[in-house]
């Protein structure tokens, strides 16, 4: 046995086994979390995800549709009304060559697109249109324009 921790094959063994230990300790501490939460939202959690009475349909894709729509509708179709000002902003029609900073912004903005969009709605898009065909791109198309004014009254709370 002490040949065998003397070698390095032994030493690296002994020294990864309380990292084992820990991870397992740490996935047990997720578990303990989950279970504590889990009893006072799990009710919730139940009931938005909740199916319509004699659908497949859950409550909180009914009720974000229904918010977007009232958005839309509020903020006079601003996805249509403000677009030609965004491609102002974008191109930097309003900036002033003066000011600081090193980003231009369509950096910026393709920057905040890559960390929202992601890989997964990529590949997402690309399966929906493989199985829905080309039906699925009409309804991405809506839930984009849904979801702009959806976004701009979050950002502006």
């Amino acid at each position: 046995m002490k040949n065998f921790l003397t070698t390095g094959v032994g030493a690296a063994a002994a020294s990864a086994l309380p990292m084992v230990a820990s991870a397992q300790e740490a996935v047990g501490m997720d578990q303990r979390i989950n279970d504590i939460f889990a009893g006072s939202t799990g009710w919730f959690v139940n009931l938005i995800f909740m199916s319509l009475p004699g659908t497949n349909f859950p409550w909180i894709v009914l009720w974000l549709v229904v918010a977007a729509s009232v958005f839309t509708l509020y903020f006079g179709f601003i996805q249509i009304k403000a677009f030609w000002h965004a491609i102002s902003l974008v191109k930097g029609d309003y900036s002033d060559p003066d000011d600081s900073g090193e980003v231009s912004h369509f950096q910026a903005l393709t920057t905040a697109l890559s960390g929202t969009v992601g890989l997964g709605n990529i590949a997402g898009v690309a399966v929906a249109v493989g199985i829905g065909g080309p039906g699925a791109t009409f309804w991405m198309i809506l839930a984009g324009l849904l979801g702009m004014a959806s976004k701009l009254s979050l950002i502006h709370i």
